[in-house]
């Protein structure tokens, strides 16, 4: 007996030891990112029209990087709070933040260079190279034409200095390590579609769509799963808000949604205080009037296009877990 103790001992030991060196090698080794590559973006009016308009609709830039009025139907931008961060993005991983992307140069990008903001924005790590948790969206960045990119970092770098100094994020074991690996070098990038062909343009500017109804297990969307929804996001008072199953799925999902309704459900939403969330039961952290007040209908048309080009997911969802009921 006594031996077989001093070898099980002697094998937690060997685990204990390859658990540490695992550790300690993930910690060295990774993220592996190369240097911010050497770059000046001139502000042309034309990378700052387009800049503006990404950042503020389907690159979410805005939306996600600033406070929001949690007592207004979808929880629009606060005026003049645009880029200052703060924001918990965790969504069950831990705490983390979205980052200060003003022009402040003590807490935000005011000393960053423009290639370290384009690392950050497609690689996936900060100025001190640093990972960046995939809740900022970097591998679906990396996937957009260099000229956009260009653009909003162009936009992004006009936005008013605000001093607001974000906390360091704080993952839960084991996505502390499996973030770490994440950040890579991207070797070719996307173009953007022309317009002509609407499916095309719809998944290049579907890229958030894709993100917060697309089920993912360790960072990696789950094969078969994409767009059929699901995904929880805790809200402020402690409700649970399910993304929706947006494939054209015509019982569980949007198959039977005309071209007209797809529409009229977003303008309906431009008007936000036609729909206060008290009179409701609850908010939504879906960004309607945030889409509907930037985007232009030829692209909302296009994301429709898109999403119906899937393949149906039978997938319902139970939307709403209210506050104390489980």
């Amino acid at each position: 007996m006594k031996k077989l103790f001093k070898i099980l001992g002697i094998l937690l030991i060997i685990v204990v030891l390859f658990a540490a060196g695992g550790y300690i090698y993930l910690q060295a080794a990774y993220p592996k990112v190369s240097a911010a590559p050497e770059l000046k973006i001139e502000p042309t009016h034309e990378r700052l029209e387009r800049g503006k308009y990404l950042a503020n609709s389907y690159a979410f830039c805005i939306e996600c990087h600033s406070s929001k009025d949690i007592t207004k139907f979808s929880m629009p931008v606060v005026p003049g709070t645009e880029g200052k961060g703060g924001d918990n993005y965790g969504e069950g991983a831990g705490f983390v933040p979205a980052s200060n992307i003003t022009g402040d140069k003590e807490t935000g990008l005011g000393n960053w260079t423009d290639g370290e903001i384009f690392r950050a924005i497609t690689s996936g790590v900060d100025k001190e190279g640093k990972f960046l948790a995939p809740m900022m969206p970097y591998p679906l960045f990396a996937k957009m034409d260099k000229e956009d990119l260009y653009s909003i970092i162009a936009y992004i770098k006009t936005l008013k200095p605000i001093s607001n100094k974000v906390p360091e994020k704080n993952l839960k074991f084991p996505v502390n390590l499996i973030f770490r690996t994440i950040p890579s070098d991207v070797s070719s990038f996307g173009k953007r579609p022309d317009g002509t062909d609407k499916i095309k343009l719809g998944e290049y500017n579907g890229v958030a769509c894709k993100f917060c109804h697309s089920p993912s297990d360790k960072g990696e969307y789950i094969p078969g799963k994409e767009f059929s929804g699901g995904v929880e996001f805790p809200m402020p008072d402690g409700t649970i808000i399910r993304s929706s199953n947006i494939t054209p799925d015509k019982e569980t999902g949007i198959g039977n949604m005309t071209r007209e309704l797809f529409m009229a459900k977003f303008k309906s939403c431009i008007d936000d205080s036609a729909l206060d969330p008290k009179s409701r039961g609850f908010n939504t952290p879906m960004a309607w009037n945030f889409i509907a007040k930037s985007s232009t209908d030829d692209d909302l048309l296009a994301i429709y296009e898109y999403l119906m080009s899937q393949n149906p997911v039978n997938n319902k969802v139970e939307k709403i877990t209210l506050k104390g009921l489980k």
